[in-house]
């Protein structure tokens, strides 16, 4: 059964349960409860979510969720062939904006991650297709028992970080892409506890 979206008052802190991870934080509470596995086939967005987890290396991810709409601002909506186009002024730019991560190799990283980006997806299927053929096979019913069942890193994302580097992604070691796979519903890391796991949220 697939779940409609909560509306947003469901995801205001409440006595459900919830993967650990979540916390009491509403901004966490609510990715959670409306956002993190359920499964994603827009390429903008998966483009998206691919650069945030590539900006959140060495950081908590609540950082990036509360600098995210910044980060639209920044990188023009992640509209990855603007993106692109980042010349030396635009990152210099981009380095004196307070409201992101003003890492340099991860500015840099974001202007060639959007050219290889354009390339997949160009292919047929887009990049939604190419990104899903790295999707975790669980049997029906199996998910974590306890979030310290739950994995870095898996064989799907070191496959997926090794292809990504070879098809010129940067910052996207086999760490991020499981990250990346969790957020957007490639593999479904919701605990066997968690209210969204009975709700079935991560089906496709």
């Amino acid at each position: 059964m697939k779940a409609a979206l909560l509306p947003p008052d469901a995801a205001r802190p409440d006595a459900r349960p919830r993967c650990r991870w979540a916390g009491t934080d509403p901004l966490y509470v609510r990715y959670h409860d409306t956002e993190w596995g359920r499964p994603v086939h827009d390429d903008g967005k998966l483009f998206e979510m691919l650069i945030l987890e590539g900006a959140q290396a060495g950081l908590s991810w609540i950082t990036i969720l509360r600098k995210r709409e910044n980060y639209r601002r920044a990188f023009a909506g992640f509209d990855a062939r603007k993106i692109a186009r980042f010349d030396a002024r635009r990152r210099a730019a981009l380095m004196r904006d307070a409201g992101i991560v003003r890492n340099r190799l991860k500015i840099a990283a974001a202007v060639d991650n959007a050219r290889a980006f354009l390339s997949l997806s160009a292919q047929p299927g887009g990049f939604d297709r190419y990104v899903w053929s790295f999707a975790v096979e669980r049997p029906r019913g199996r998910r974590p028992s306890t979030w310290a069942d739950v994995p870095a890193r898996t064989a799907e994302s070191d496959a997926l970080s090794a292809d990504l580097k070879k098809q010129g992604f940067r910052f996207v070691g086999s760490t991020i892409c499981y990250a990346f796979m969790q957020a957007c519903g490639l593999v479904d890391d919701h605990v066997a506890d968690c209210f969204l796991a009975a709700l079935g949220v991560s089906a496709t």
